[in-house]
């Protein structure tokens, strides 16, 4: 990756990336994190999920710190009903 891309993308070459969106507002907090958890070995000192519910307020709520997916994440918040 270029230093362009990097500056303009913001991201680097040690991080992933993965979304998710379900056409009939189910919950996709499951997916997201397996698929963080796959994405992992690409950049291992910290993770994240944003997360909006398509009807209602729109508003974006977010988790990130540092360490591993499962180590940042818990069941609770992962797979919250």
């Amino acid at each position: 990756m270029s230093e362009f891309e990097k500056v303009t993308t913001g991201l680097g070459e040690e991080c992933g990336v993965f979304g998710a969106y379900d056409m009939d507002g189910g919950d996709v907090a499951p997916s997201v994190y397996y698929g963080l958890f796959a994405l992992q070995h690409r950049g291992q000192e910290s993770c994240g999920i944003a997360v909006t519910d398509t009807y209602g307020e729109r508003k974006v709520h977010s988790k990130k710190g540092l360490g591993l997916v499962n180590e940042v994440f818990d069941e609770e918040v992962a797979f919250r009903n």
